[in-house]
Parts: structure tokens; C-alpha cells; sequence
């Protein structure tokens, strides 16, 4: 059994889905796949290293069309596969009818959470329920994301989804990760500090955070807060900082590699990122993978209630769910772990174990292979 991947979404474009596509395809047995993607900018050097082939598109973009269907079809032809992986099932997904004709078995298609939109948008759902109709299996991150996808499926599509989210490398998360020289790098040595690692926009909440942190002094005296990651929000925040009068307990790291992020979450005494839904439902967090994440690093959490968000959060056992919108409350919890370092330990020895049973990218890739074999 040899299976095409078919994504948009691969590296070395950085990226949440390019990481959980790619840490898949790792993952499958040797041999058996073989990944076709859009050019982009070090992809020669990339694909050199990966234990499998990678063809590239001509452009950044793969869409639905002739050209790519044909592309597609002679990768199926020349490798034989048997399945296809569509890395984002949206659009790419509606080629899946026409692959089988090319002697694909089995089609199963990968959403992230920005489709829980499309389901609420006329023209998109429709494309939707084509893209749920002509696959053996549409994955979803959490519950919050099936419900809100089945609503536009078919009965036959909405029975046959399955859950599968990203993974851990629980081998790199982990407390002890390098988190003293992150602390020595920003002045934090002997601070209690909350620390955020996600991209710098409205959704994720930072700007509650910085409101709530003359809150959080008034209880723990000395509390700093680490920003971790850049993005386009990032100016608004900076004001607001000055405008709180915090500029002496809140770090903006901006964007950091990759490799330096399990540093940044061991850096923490506690994760925080308490996102909200905007835009009427349309700008929502999928899952969360930083919760599971700081988890790994044996952090509590506390997460906002956006979305898929409480589906990476044992509430009450690895962190707490708070609302988004509420100063109060993320003050309130976020204070409250800092100053109570018992409770805050045994919900990150939790959140650590929650990780290790549950959410290790082996275990999603084991996920992964039920899906792609021919049911019996």
C-alpha cells in the first residue's frame, strides 16, 4: 500500500498544518508515500533530507484544476498508490472523486479548524458537503469542529469522520528543555513568569493578558509575563504594555526558531493563552496545540474557551478554561497558579501524563494508518 499526500500545506513553509502534515508523513511506514506540494523558497534542500520523494508544483499553489489533477494522476501511475492523504481537505479535496478513477482505493481528507467557518458560509459549505461526499474519511481536530462541520455534511459523510489531531514530541517538550538560559536571556532569573508562545494576533488573546497583568502584581509581586512569537499584532501590544504601566514585567520576545520553542515554554511556571472567538464564529481556534504543548513541559494551563480551545485542556486536571473576554478571570487563575506552586505542579504532572497517553505523534500516526487501510 503506497499512499500520495496531496497538500498546500508542507515545509519548509513554516507553519502549524505544514509541521502536522509533515510529522505524519515521517511517521509512515518506509516506502510507502510519496508527497506532492507546492514550490517554495528552500525546497531543494528540504526535500533532499526527507526519507521520502517530494514533488514540487510549479507554483506556491495547488487548486482543483486540470493541471494538477493530471500531475497527480501520473504520481499514482509511476508509484502505484493505492490511497490519497489530502493534507487540507479543503479545496484539494474535490479532486478525490476523479483520483479514484486513477486507482485510488481509499481517500481521506485532514481539516484544522478553519473549516468549522467555512460550514457557517453559504458558498463554502456547499463545497463542504462535495469535499465530505466524495471521501472515505474527513477528520476533525476535536468536538467542537466535528459538530460544527457535520452540520453541513451529509448524513453518509458527517457518519463516516473520524478524529485525528496533531501530536507531541513529548521528547523535546519537556521540563528541562532550556528554559534557565531563556530565563537568563530576558532577566526573568527568579521571577515567577507566565509565558504565551503563539503568533501575535487578536484572537489569541495577549492583549488580555497584558490588561490582566497589574491584577496579577497585586497577588504576586514579581510575576513576569514572556510573550513568545511575532505577528502583525504586535505594535498594539507594545502600546498597550506602556499604557498598563508594565513595561518591567512583560518580555516580547518576538519570533523565534523553532528549535528554541520548548526552551521558551520550559522558560514558564505557567502557560496562558486565553483566546476568543471573533468574527461572529469565522475567526476560531481549532484545537490549541500549544496547551498540549506546554502540557509536555509539565505546565498548567490556562486557556481561553474559544472554539476547540477545551479540547486540549483537561479542565480542573491538566489547567482551566476560562473566558477569553474576561480581565478578571485570567487574572484571577493566572495569579492563582503563580502564587500556589503545589497545585500548579500536580496540574502539570497531569497535563504531562495526559500528553504522553494520549497525544504522542505516534499514537496520532497510528490513528493515521486505521484510516488509510481498506476496511476489511
Amino acid at each position: 500500500m503506497k499512499t500520495l499526500i496531496l497538500t498546500n500545506d508542507f515545509p519548509p513553509r513554516a507553519g502549524g498544518i505544514q509541521q502536522f502534515v509533515h510529522n505524519l508523513a515521517l511517521r509512515r511506514p518506509h516506502g510507502s508515500v510519496v508527497v506532492y506540494a507546492p514550490a517554495w523558497k528552500g525546497a531543494a534542500a528540504f526535500d533532499a533530507e526527507q526519507p521520502f520523494e517530494v514533488v514540487r508544483h510549479p507554483t506556491s499553489l495547488m487548486l482543483p484544476e486540470p493541471s494538477v489533477l493530471r500531475r497527480a494522476g501520473q504520481i499514482i501511475d509511476s508509484h502505484q498508490c493505492d490511497s490519497v492523504l489530502f493534507g487540507a481537505s479543503a479545496p484539494l479535496g474535490l479532486l478525490a472523486p476523479a483520483l479514484r478513477g486513477r486507482g485510488v482505493e481509499r481517500a481521506v481528507g485532514i481539516t484544522h479548524g478553519h473549516e468549522a467557518g467555512w460550514a457557517r458560509l453559504p458558498v463554502a459549505r456547499r463545497l463542504l458537503r462535495r469535499i465530505g461526499d466524495g471521501l472515505d474519511v474527513l477528520t476533525y481536530l476535536g468536538e467542537y469542529t466535528r459538530s460544527r462541520m457535520a452540520e453541513a455534511l451529509s448524513d453518509e459523510a458527517a457518519k463516516r469522520m473520524a478524529r485525528l489531531a496533531p501530536g507531541v514530541d513529548e521528547t523535546l517538550f519537556r521540563a528541562g528543555a532550556g528554559g534557565a538560559e531563556i530565563r537568563r536571556r530576558h532577566g526573568l532569573e527568579g521571577r515567577p513568569v507566565a509565558v504565551c508562545v503563539s503568533r501575535l494576533v487578536p484572537r489569541k488573546g495577549q492583549d488580555t493578558l497584558i490588561r490582566a497583568w497589574p491584577r496579577v502584581l497585586r497577588e504576586v509581586p514579581g510575576a513576569a509575563l514572556l510573550l513568545v512569537g511575532g505577528g502583525p499584532y504586535r505594535k498594539e501590544l507594545e502600546g498597550l504594555v506602556d499604557a498598563m504601566g508594565v513595561r518591567s514585567s512583560v518580555v516580547l520576545t518576538g519570533s523565534v526558531p523553532w528549535e528554541e520553542l520548548p526552551a521558551h515554554y520550559d522558560a514558564g511556571d505557567v502557560f496562558a493563552m486565553p483566546c476568543r472567538t471573533r468574527r461572529r464564529g469565522l475567526d476560531v481556534e481549532g484545537l490549541g496545540i500549544v496547551y498540549l504543548e506546554a502540557s509536555a513541559t509539565g505546565l498548567p494551563v490556562v486557556a481561553g474557551d474559544s472554539g476547540g480551545a477545551p479540547d486540549a485542556v483537561l479542565d480542573g486536571e491538566t489547567g482551566v478554561v476560562v473566558s477569553g473576554r474576561s480581565v478578571e478571570a485570567v487574572a484571577v487563575r493566572v495569579a492563582e497558579l503563580l502564587a500556589d506552586r503545589d497545585l500548579a505542579d500536580r496540574l502539570g504532572a497531569r497535563g504531562r501524563s495526559w500528553v504522553e497517553r494520549e497525544w504522542t505523534w505516534e499514537r496520532q500516526a497510528a490513528r493515521l494508518d486505521g484510516l488509510l487501510s481498506p476496511e476489511e
